[in-house]
C-alpha cells in the first residue's frame, strides 16, 4: 500500500507491505483522514513524546522515532475483509469509524502511532472489530473523519461534572475546544464562554453553541459576565496546552471552581498547590474518548445538531501532507485539513 510516514521527523510517502489483518481485526480502505495537532507533535518533537511514555507510562513508549510509521487517528473507511475466526462485526463494503484503539489478535496500540497498526494516512488500515462503529448512508466522508476529533471533545465536557446551572468557560477553540462547546451546549449549560486569539474560531465557537465569544487578549475571560447578570465562569475548560496555563487558571479560578485540563502540553507544568488549596480547586485531567462518546459525536454530526461543514479545509493527497502537517494553525487556517489516502 502507498502511505505518508512519520520517519525520524520527516513526511514520507512510501510503498509498505499491507497490513494482513489477525483475529477480531478488520482491514479497512481508507477514505478520508482528518491531521491532528498531535501528528504535529510527532514532526517537532516526537522522540520527547516517546521518551516521556517510556519514563512515565503512555501509550507511544513502544514506537521508535527511527523506524517509520504511518499517522492519522481521525478516519473513515470501508471494511474489506476480517482476520481469521473474527466474529465480523460490520458487513464488508460498509463504511466505518472507531476509537482509535487495537486490542485484538495479541496486540494493544493506538491506530496511527503504532509500527503495526498504520493510520489514516495510508491506503489500508487494521481495525478493533470491536469497536467498530458503521457510518449511515448519506453521511459524507470528510464529515464522518470528524466523528473523532468532536468525541473527544464530548469526553472533556463530561469529564467536567457539567451541571444546568454552572457558568463555563472554553480555553481554546480548536477542533476539541468546539467539541467541548457543542457537548456543554447539548447538556443544557449556560452561559458558556469562549474564547480565542482568532476571530475565525470565534466565529465557529458561537456556531457550536457558545453564547459569548471573547478575545482574551481585550476581555477578561474570568470577569462578570454583563449580559448574564455579572456571574463570573466557575467552570474551566483549558484546550491550548501551552505551559503556565494551569497556574494562570488556578489564580483567575473562583473558590469552588473546577478546572478541566485537556490541552497536550509537552513540557513540565509549575504548579503552586497552596493557591489552589486555598480556593478548594478540583483539577480534572482529560484523556482520550470512549466509545460513548464516538457514538454521540456521530449522532450528533448525523442529525444535524452539530454542522462541521465549517470546520472543513483543504483536502489533499499522500503528497500533501508534509505542508498540512506543517500549516495545522494559525489566523484562517481550517479546523481540520482532511486526507484522501488514494489520491497521491
Amino acid at each position: 500500500m502507498k502511505a505518508a510516514c512519520v520517519e525520524n521527523g520527516l513526511v514520507l510517502v512510501r510503498e509498505l507491505p499491507d497490513p494482513e489483518p489477525g483475529k477480531g481485526q478488520a482491514l479497512v480502505r481508507t477514505h478520508s483522514c482528518g491531521l491532528c495537532a498531535s501528528d504535529a507533535h510527532f514532526i517537532s518533537g516526537g522522540q520527547n513524546v516517546i521518551d516521556l511514555s517510556r519514563k512515565m507510562g503512555g501509550p507511544y513508549a513502544a514506537l521508535h522515532y527511527e523506524r517509520a510509521f504511518v499517522p492519522g487517528h481521525e478516519f473513515v473507511g470501508e471494511v474489506l475483509d476480517y482476520g481469521p475466526d473474527s466474529r465480523r462485526s460490520v458487513k464488508t463494503g460498509r463504511r466505518v469509524t472507531s476509537v482509535p484503539i487495537m486490542r485484538q489478535g495479541g496486540t494493544h496500540a493506538v491506530v496511527g502511532f503504532s509500527h503495526e497498526c498504520p493510520g489514516g494516512c495510508g491506503e489500508l488500515m487494521l481495525l478493533d472489530e470491536d469497536f467498530l462503529l458503521e457510518i449511515p448512508e448519506g453521511l459524507p466522508d470528510d464529515h464522518a473523519a470528524m466523528i473523532e476529533p468532536l468525541a473527544v471533545g464530548l469526553e472533556h465536557a463530561r469529564r467536567g461534572r457539567p451541571e444546568k446551572g454552572d457558568a463555563a468557560l472554553v480555553l481554546g477553540c480548536g477542533a476539541i475546544g468546539l467539541g467541548v462547546i457543542a457537548g456543554l451546549a447539548m447538556m443544557g449549560v449556560g452561559p458558556i464562554v469562549a474564547a480565542d486569539f482568532y476571530a475565525d474560531r470565534r466565529d465557529l465557537a458561537l456556531k457550536a453553541g457558545a453564547h459569548i465569544a471573547i478575545d482574551p487578549r481585550e476581555t477578561d475571560p474570568y470577569g462578570p459576565l454583563p449580559d448574564f447578570g455579572g456571574r463570573r465562569v466557575n467552570l474551566i475548560y483549558e484546550n491550548v496546552g501551552v505551559p503556565g496555563m494551569l497556574q494562570r487558571i488556578v489564580e483567575a479560578a473562583p473558590f469552588d471552581g473546577r478546572i478541566v485540563m485537556g490541552g497536550y502540553c509537552m513540557e513540565q507544568e509549575a504548579l503552586f498547590v497552596f493557591a489552589a488549596q486555598n480556593k478548594r480547586l478540583n483539577i480534572q485531567f482529560a484523556g482520550g474518548e470512549e466509545p460513548q462518546d464516538m457514538d454521540l459525536a456521530l449522532r450528533s454530526i448525523a442529525d444535524g445538531r452539530l454542522d462541521v461543514t465549517p470546520w472543513l479545509g483543504g483536502r489533499v493527497g499522500l503528497g500533501g501532507v508534509a505542508d498540512a502537517i506543517a500549516n495545522l494553525s494559525g489566523p484562517g487556517t481550517p479546523v481540520r485539513t482532511v486526507v484522501d489516502p488514494r489520491l497521491l
